[in-house]
């Protein structure tokens, strides 16, 4: 695990925030926060957004911009900006800004928040994921200053994003139920065919869009699919065992 996701989920518990609670953080636009930075994790809709604001596939945008690989504890497919140089900069920053400010990735938004679902996990197959579920922290910084009081809840409404967050609930679902399977199959299965789910998974997941259409309904469409094949692999293997 990434040493600064590490140190969050050590203290997530001291770090953890209410909706209604109050925060003091002003942007100083520094660029601070996009520096050392190896854990800015884009989910579909982040690249979705990012690569039509530069009029890029989102294939071309993870080639150029990203690095992915396999989640050490998730097992699924994992899509993060790559870091360039001795200060690990996000690729997006130039001349201290944000070059798709308007399409930043949710976690990049949110900043000084960071947002997470907390489920069992040892129970990653869920029915659904609910918006109870959802906790908020508050990161520790040194950068900006603090001459503006927010709350999490105002904090959500000036950066567009939902407290109710229809496709944040949705996206969470989905991986809670490909987490479970993955988790089922691995060490079951052939390499050569845990590889072939991945790939699946991986272009279904976050390559398979239209720039041009409305990304909800495609991903819904491609979160069935993936899905429908995945229970139909484990309806096979249970029949073969």
């Amino acid at each position: 695990m990434d040493p600064r996701l590490k140190t969050i989920a050590d203290s997530f518990d001291a770090w953890k925030i209410g909706l209604d609670d109050s925060f003091q953080f002003h942007c100083t636009e520094c660029g601070q926060c996009c520096i050392n930075r190896e854990d800015i994790l884009l989910n579909p809709r982040d690249l979705f957004n990012a690569s039509k604001a530069l009029n890029m596939l989102p294939e071309t945008f993870v080639k150029e911009y990203c690095d992915t690989y396999i989640g050490q504890d998730s097992r699924v497919p994992i899509v993060r900006m790559r870091p360039r140089g001795s200060i690990k900069r996000c690729p997006m920053l130039k001349d201290r800004r944000c070059s798709i400010h308007r399409a930043k990735p949710a976690v990049c938004a949110l900043f000084p928040l960071g947002r997470a679902v907390m489920l069992d996990k040892d129970s990653f197959h869920a029915t659904g994921v609910l918006n109870s579920q959802i906790q908020y922290i508050i990161n520790p910084v040194s950068c900006g200053d603090k001459s503006e009081t927010h709350t999490v809840r105002s904090w959500l409404a000036h950066f567009g994003i939902d407290v109710q967050d229809e496709y944040f609930l949705k996206w969470h679902s989905f991986l809670s139920e490909i987490c479970f399977f993955i988790h089922k199959v691995e060490g079951k299965i052939s390499d050569n065919l845990l590889d072939t789910i991945w790939t699946t998974i991986y272009v279904c997941m976050y390559l398979n869009y239209d720039p041009a259409a409305e990304f909800l309904p495609q991903f819904e469409r491609n979160m069935e699919e993936i899905l429908t094949a995945l229970r139909n692999t484990t309806e096979k293997l249970g029949d073969a065992s």
